[in-house]
């Protein structure tokens, strides 16, 4: 059994017809917010409340009902099934890629995973593609080892434990094989610095001096160029910015 685990549901719609098989969906944006849990169903707890307290429209019956079920499938693959993970190289997708990794690593005994990256800019992603790029990709998609899969489980333990030297090390050790690893996880410690706020806020800041306005469509769509490392979506984004306005950072 093939199946495809997505970053999301935009891709959902744009994979070829061509690339057959059976899709599930991380519906998460664990790169935002609490991620505490001792368990997956206190993380689910954790992660529900969170959502549900900010913009979106977001509830934790939705969260339960929505993103729940593609984690508890993903928890249930068969052995033999052969799996194409679908993450993009931001911190966004990684932080989501690093989590269902761990779910493999600790609920399954799938041995035949595959990692396929985008070729578009980093800006853009998956979504730059058209349908032959999205062929040629999962053509050239890289079999990930037992190893490998162990290695993003366990930048998602450090990641949720919050140990950032830890991570930086992880990756560093991975760059011959992940070269994109050192930045993404770079871009988590820079969000973390000794004083001041992180690199998400201050680029925020020096945006809207830029523009000479915090107008959230025009300082958002400067963000996402600017730090395309991030991922961000406008829900995250309005979140720092909302708090850059209030000067609460």
């Amino acid at each position: 059994m093939q199946t495809h685990i997505l970053n999301g549901d935009a891709l959902r719609s744009q994979l070829p017809a061509t690339i057959g098989g059976h899709i599930l969906v991380a519906k998460e944006c664990l790169v935002e917010g609490p991620v505490a849990g001792e368990s997956l169903e206190a993380l689910y707890e954790t992660r529900a409340h969170f959502l549900a307290s900010g913009p979106g429209g977001y509830s934790t019956t939705y969260y339960f009902e929505k993103t729940v079920p593609q984690f508890e499938k993903m928890c249930q693959l068969p052995a033999a099934a052969e799996v194409n993970l679908w993450f993009e190289d931001d911190l966004f997708c990684q932080v989501n890629m690093w989590f269902v990794a761990h779910l493999l690593k600790t609920h399954t005994a799938v041995s035949a995973v595959y990692l396929i990256r985008p070729t578009a800019d980093l800006r853009y992603g998956f979504g730059g593609m058209d349908a032959a790029a999205l062929e040629a990709a999962y053509a050239a998609r890289q079999a990930l080892t037992e190893s490998d899969i162990a290695l993003f489980a366990q930048l998602w333990q450090h990641y949720q434990a919050h140990e950032l030297p830890e991570m930086s090390a992880l990756a560093q050790s991975a760059a011959s094989a992940f070269p994109f690893l050192p930045a993404a996880v770079q871009a988590h410690l820079d969000r973390y610095p000794a004083e001041g706020p992180g690199r998400p806020e201050r680029s925020l800041q020096a945006i809207m001096a830029e523009l000479g306005s915090d107008e959230f469509g025009p300082v958002f769509r400067a963000f996402c160029e600017r730090e395309a490392i991030y991922g961000l979506g406008d829900l995250q984004v309005m979140r720092l910015w909302e708090e850059v306005k209030r000067g609460t950072i």
